[in-house]
């Protein structure tokens, strides 16, 4: 088994390869300049190579494109292992790069999350607190209010009632 440096720059010669010669190489009419080669990557036995490639237009062109793509691998193989030099040439399986349309999916989210926060600035423009606009205690909130009994311990001795200690309230002993 190969080490991964290997694996990795037989990938790097595999893309290189394969992208010059379908700009230069190969006639196809169906491998315009609309083809590129986006990575290659390389099992760690190097006997299979993995090419993604992008397309530029629509459904149909990505059709003819992968079919050409399939016709052109014995020549792309063939000039991958002129140029490798190693013992046995990695069989080429081109797949087309998922990248372009994830990309577009993405930009499609942030557009409609770009919208909605649009929307919520546009409601939000004229809004007021639900409370105040401070929410937090302070100190001053903590004295009581303009109770009349609040500071005299003896009113609770006016109302019939005394005030033991024992959380009772003096009704208990009674």
């Amino acid at each position: 088994m190969a080490d991964n440096a290997r694996a990795k720059r037989l990938a790097d010669l595999i893309r290189e390869v394969v992208a010059q010669k379908l700009q230069r190489g190969i006639k196809d009419p169906r491998l315009g300049s609309h083809v590129t080669i986006t990575d290659t990557r390389v099992t760690g036995d190097l006997r299979e190579a993995t090419v993604f490639y992008t397309v530029y237009g629509d459904d149909e062109e990505r059709a003819a494109a992968a079919a050409g793509l399939q016709s052109a691998k014995g020549v792309l193989r063939s000039a991958v292992g002129a140029a490798a030099g190693v013992k046995f040439t990695p069989s080429l399986t081109f797949v087309a790069d998922a990248l372009p349309d994830t990309a577009k999916t993405i930009e499609d989210l942030l557009d409609k999350a770009r919208a909605k926060d649009a929307q919520v600035r546009e409601v939000s423009a004229g809004a007021t607190f639900a409370g105040d606009a401070d929410p937090y205690r302070k100190p001053e909130d903590d004295e009581p209010a303009d109770d009349p009994d609040a500071d005299d311990p003896d009113a609770d001795a006016a109302d019939g009632h005394t005030a033991h200690g024992d959380g009772t309230g003096g009704d208990a002993a009674k």
